[in-house]
């Protein structure tokens, strides 16, 4: 295992998509474990999903008082970023701020190239002119695209992108290699596999299932049901986050006096593939369970199999044997017993007006 070289506590993180899913779990983890420590937390809010999920977020960050602090505006923006940096002087950066999504990168591909491509440039221009200690950044799973290889291995050649979404993953891994190596950035990128939970993003497929079925509404099940997902659960992404922000990858120089990349990426996912079919099952018998659903609810009378949507993959499964030989860590938490923690919550929301779910 690698020893920690990272220090947390008394540091300024600046933690970007704060209000997103994976952000805004981030930053409350943070918060709550290491003592004097700041989160810089920005986000531009946007419309992707309803908005309403992304203030409720930031409602619970607020709590912690001035060790958090939240800046609505744009990666994009370079301005923005730079007086971010000169401002607070951020010693660790976590880049969780993208358009996320990969059939919306279909339709609205300049939201990609803007946040994803744009914005990641000027972090990294930042970290550049800024010295930090570890810059994070989330990649993801579609990096993959069809490999026929499974499960897949940050060793894979990942040169086949099937989305535009997937293709700007790829590229900001290029770009924190390209900055590690020419100017001694530790970077260490992160693939991320279908991540789901409570309070989650309402285009993932457990949540958008959700809201159609207590109205009633026909869900899609993609490639006829013939589909596996690697499903993590968020607190298992969070703690993958947490442990690697703690080890910069080391700076060294190769036999030429340069310096050899301090750069690494790491899969993070459960390392167990479900069927669709079966997760829909789960998905009913859950939803069943906290009362979201009747228990005689028609769920055949609900169900519709299609074909594979463009950009789509039939696999998704990590191997995550780095990330448990370097941090003796592996996520965990069963699918049943994450969609459990989920339908609970959403229990909770249909109680609560107006309703996010609505979206």
């Amino acid at each position: 295992m690698l020893q920690y070289n990272v220090a947390l506590e008394g540091k300024t993180i600046l933690v970007t998509g704060v209000a997103g899913f994976v952000g805004a779990n981030l930053a409350k983890r943070l918060l709550s474990d290491f003592r004097d420590i700041r989160i810089i937390g920005i986000d531009s809010i946007t419309n992707y999903y309803d908005v309403r999920l992304k203030y409720e977020r930031l409602e619970e960050l607020k709590k912690f008082g001035d060790s958090f602090v939240f800046i609505k505006d744009s990666i994009a923006n370079k301005s923005v970023v730079e007086t971010l940096f000169a401002t607070y002087h951020p010693q660790i950066v976590v880049n969780l701020a993208a358009q996320a999504g990969v059939r919306y990168s279909i339709t609205n591909p300049d939201a990609y190239i803007e946040s994803n491509l744009i914005g990641f440039y000027n972090i990294l221009e930042a970290c550049r002119h800024h010295e930090v200690e570890h810059l994070v950044y989330a990649s993801s799973s579609s990096v993959y695209g069809t490999n026929k290889k499974v499960p897949y291995s940050t060793d894979d050649k990942v040169d086949n992108p099937v989305s535009l979404y997937a293709a700007t993953k790829k590229s900001n891994e290029l770009m924190a290699h390209a900055y590690s190596k020419l100017y001694n950035i530790p970077s260490t990128g992160l693939r991320f596999f279908t991540v789901y939970g409570p309070c989650g993003r309402p285009d993932m497929a457990y949540f958008d299932f959700t809201n159609k079925l207590i109205k009633g509404e026909t869900i899609q099940i993609f490639n006829y049901g013939n589909c596996k997902r690697d499903f993590t659960y968020i607190d298992d992404i969070v703690e993958g986050i947490v442990r690697v922000m703690q080890h910069a990858p080391e700076k060294e120089n190769g036999e030429d006096g340069l310096p050899i990349p301090p750069y690494k990426i790491y899969n993070i996912g459960n390392n167990s593939p479900e069927n669709l079919l079966d997760f829909v099952t789960i998905l009913q018998e859950e939803l069943i369970a906290a009362k979201v659903l009747l228990v005689d609810y028609d769920f055949e009378a609900h169900k519709e199999l299609v074909s594979m949507q463009a950009g789509d993959v039939p696999v998704t499964y990590a191997d995550t044997t780095p990330l448990e030989e370097d941090f003796g860590f592996k996520p965990s938490t069963s699918l049943r017993e994450g969609l459990k923690r989920f339908a609970e919550w959403y229990n909770c929301l249909l109680y609560t007006s107006p309703s996010p779910r609505d979206s």
